[in-house]
């Protein structure tokens, strides 16, 4: 592909000023990066073409019980689902599932700080990509906002739970949901007068999945770092890295731009992140409304404390992105100057008291693993696998 010209290529428009930046950088990743722009997942769409004529009632039951592995609620069932969970219940040849102990350690016992580096970094630099396009559209953030920051929260706490990626774990059955519910929201959005495939390529592509995933897992070290987490362990970092890996794999980001490890997952974002175009519209809304929706996500009442809150996160979130992504997202002008420094200091104290005290830990791991779990959505009768029926989601079924 090294060479190729953007016309000639057929590269979405808002691409071709970044991709020739990225390629000054690496022609081979930049244009392997926009080759994904285009792409979705074979064969998770192919399923949901399949699956679009038939009642949605009959879906959810065909997906749960796929899941579920209840082979006798599948006897009617188009042959595409059977094959589809088989083709998803293979193993890479890389994935070793024992390896990933030391990400747990690391993840409970950082979890304050991984979902802090979640909220203020992560989520945001991946709304500052093309894909805000596909949510704005959607209104996945705008309608029940909420629920959707507390199933992402469930997502990433059931696969770090000990034995979440095998086959019958929630963090499995997650991490493919995932790949169906993006696979129709591309089957509806490709079907949607408002997208505009010529300008930015396949809706929710093989390229968001794949920058998403670095995003997640080598950014989030390195805001976790950045708020004070103790994440020096070599084997912890691996391991780390080898969930989010595998995560990526079951939902459906193509090993073509799957990262390897942590070192070239940081290659694919730069070099990603270049190819996007600056934020736009999008991104600016889809952002702030992620700032504005933690006292929510978080159960705060009062307009003070909310206000305060928002405040506080800006701060933090302005700190791990940097000004120029920050002012570019329209955020409230602030001082980083000390705001990571004050952070740490408090966590250090806490940290402190909690050797002192040793009662107050104990307390302390379990008001932190509490919040976690009130942060994320576990509703009654376990996960859902109804799938949105309309492009809007006001306008779609709960799912």
């Amino acid at each position: 592909m090294t060479g190729i010209k953007p016309r000639d290529a057929g590269i979405p428009t808002d691409y071709e000023d970044g991709h020739r930046a990225a390629r000054l950088l690496d022609p081979g990743l930049a244009d392997r990066y926009i080759a994904h722009t285009t792409m979705g997942d074979p064969a998770a769409d192919a399923l949901m073409e399949e699956l679009a004529p038939l009642p949605r009632v009959k879906v959810r039951g065909y997906i749960e019980a796929a899941m579920n592995r209840e082979e006798g609620a599948l006897s009617d069932a188009p042959q595409a689902i059977r094959e589809f969970f088989d083709l998803k219940t293979r193993q890479p040849d890389w994935l070793d599932l024992a390896s990933h102990g030391p990400a747990a350690r690391l993840f409970f016992r950082e979890n304050r700080l991984a979902l802090g580096g979640l909220l203020g970094g992560v989520l945001v630099e991946g709304f500052s990509t093309n894909i805000a396009k596909s949510f704005i559209i959607t209104g996945r953030l705008r309608d029940q906002g909420v629920r959707r920051l507390q199933q992402n929260n469930r997502h990433v706490t059931e696969i770090f739970l000990p034995g979440g990626l095998e086959r019958n774990g929630d963090g499995w059955k997650l991490s493919v949901r995932l790949c169906l519910v993006h696979a129709q929201i591309r089957y509806l959005l490709k079907h949607s007068p408002e997208w505009d495939g010529e300008a930015w390529g396949t809706p929710l592509s093989a390229a968001h999945m794949g920058f998403a995933i670095t995003a997640f897992s080598a950014r989030l070290l390195k805001h976790m770092e950045k708020l004070g987490a103790a994440v020096s362990d070599p084997e912890e970092r691996e391991s780390f890295m080898a969930v989010w890996r595998y995560t990526g794999y079951l939902m459906g980001v193509p090993e073509t731009l799957l990262f390897e490890d942590e070192a070239d997952a940081l290659r694919i974002f730069r070099i990603g992140l270049t190819c996007e175009p600056p934020p736009d519209f999008e991104s600016i809304v889809m952002a702030n409304a992620l700032i504005n929706s933690a006292p929510l996500v978080l159960g705060m009442d009062t307009p003070e404390e909310r206000r305060d809150l928002r405040k506080y996160v800006y701060g933090i979130s302005r700190a791990l992105i940097g000004d120029g992504l920050a002012d570019a997202l329209r955020y409230p002008k602030s001082s980083t100057l000390g705001v990571l420094p004050w952070f740490r200091a408090q966590d250090r104290f806490a940290r402190i008291l909690d050797n002192v005290v040793p009662r107050r830990f104990r307390n302390r791991r379990l008001d932190d693993f509490t919040g976690l779990l009130e942060a994320s959505l576990f509703e009654q009768g376990g996960i859902t696998y109804g799938l949105p029926d309309h492009v809007y989601a006001e306008e779609s079924s709960r799912w």
